[in-house]
């Protein structure tokens, strides 16, 4: 059997089907298992994944769609299976199922604009649940196709390689980090796509934040980010103003995660680098306000969710619709005001 899983929809999708993957390639040892991604950080992710046999990339948003249509021409009709992993509700990425022509086409079926999202081309569902973990949906996924219950739930699967790590320990090195600091790492950035960029902190909090672990605990501090938010991290390393604060600027994701794991407590926001933190077995501080908690909390590690819990939260479900706020008082309030001494003294418990 040959078995085409789509991780198309990003970098932290992709992380929370790994356990998925793992249950997959065990129940069925002799299938081939290949990945389609157009995330570099997604390539990245599945890299060195012992689940699969290849990793195809393709970026279709800077490709088109010509080159795009002719690529997936090229794929057609050499799977059997196709898996869109959760969340991926577009029409884009069942289409994409479908061209590449799989008997068998698994995907969920979603509570919000499914036939919007043209979810009737899959032909095995899994009806979405607003009450479970991502990675227990994609689960659900791989036991619809395999046509039995599996009672297991693994954690993450992301290797970082020992020259990696050799990497870290002098990257860490050179920054005058030792064994006795504390390092508290940030990650101000989220995805900006359909108006997430609303999920974020403040970047004048997070310097706030960084401030006082630095006077109060004397921690170093790193801050993370892909390259789409140089930006953003140096507008908050300036407002810090220490010589205890550093950006994390690497040359991949996998270098970045390796500097990562030296952190005693991880904070984010609601992104990929808060799903690779619990991949890494980190103490996490998630900072959510819109997202349904129940879909991305941290995954089987020690963690902790700032949130106001507001009587509208959560408002962010998985549709094509742009994130919206409905309050006519504060808009994104649950974010908003979410204080820094909230995120502080969640923060210092790991410490």
């Amino acid at each position: 059997m040959k078995i085409l899983i789509a991780a198309l929809s990003g970098i932290g999708d992709a992380l929370m089907f790994t356990p998925a993957l793992k249950l997959l390639k065990k129940n069925l040892p002799d299938a081939e298992i290949d990945t389609l991604v157009m995330h570099r950080g997604a390539k990245e992710i599945f890299h060195s994944n012992s689940n699969l046999n290849k990793t195809i990339y393709f970026n279709f948003l800077d490709e088109g769609y010509f080159k795009s249509v002719k690529f997936l021409l090229q794929l057609r009709k050499k799977y059997d299976v196709s898996i869109n992993v959760y969340p991926s509700n577009r029409k884009e990425y069942n289409l994409i199922s479908f061209i590449i022509g799989s008997k068998i086409r698994v995907g969920a079926g979603y509570l919000r604009k499914q036939n919007n999202s043209f979810g009737f081309l899959n032909n095995i569902k899994v009806l979405e649940n607003d009450s479970v973990h991502n990675v227990q949906t994609n689960i659900k996924l791989v036991e619809a196709l395999l046509g039995k219950n599996i009672n297991e739930e693994p954690p993450f699967e992301f290797q970082i390689s020992g020259e990696e790590k050799l990497f870290a320990e002098k990257y860490l090195r050179d920054l005058g980090i030792n064994g006795n600091d504390i390092v508290a790492g940030l990650h101000p950035g989220c995805a900006t796509l359909k108006n997430h960029i609303k999920r974020r902190w403040e970047p004048e909090k997070f310097s706030e934040l960084a401030k006082k672990l630095i006077q109060i605990n004397s921690a170093r501090v790193l801050i993370f980010g892909g390259p789409e938010e140089i930006e953003l991290k140096e507008k908050i390393y300036s407002l810090i103003n220490s010589d205890k604060v550093n950006l994390v600027n690497t040359e991949s994701l996998t270098k970045s995660s390796a500097v990562m794991k030296r952190c005693n407590v991880f904070i984010t926001n609601d992104s990929s680098q808060m799903h690779i933190a619990s991949a890494l077995g980190l103490n996490v501080v998630a900072i959510i306000g819109p997202t349904n908690q129940n879909y991305i909390h941290p995954w089987k590690t020690e963690h902790k969710i700032v949130s106001l819990n507001l009587e509208c939260s959560p408002c962010f479900f998985y549709s094509p619709k742009k994130l919206i706020c409905n309050r006519t008082d504060v808009k994104f309030k649950c974010i908003k005001e979410l204080t820094v001494d909230m995120v502080y003294s969640a923060a210092i418990k790991y410490f």
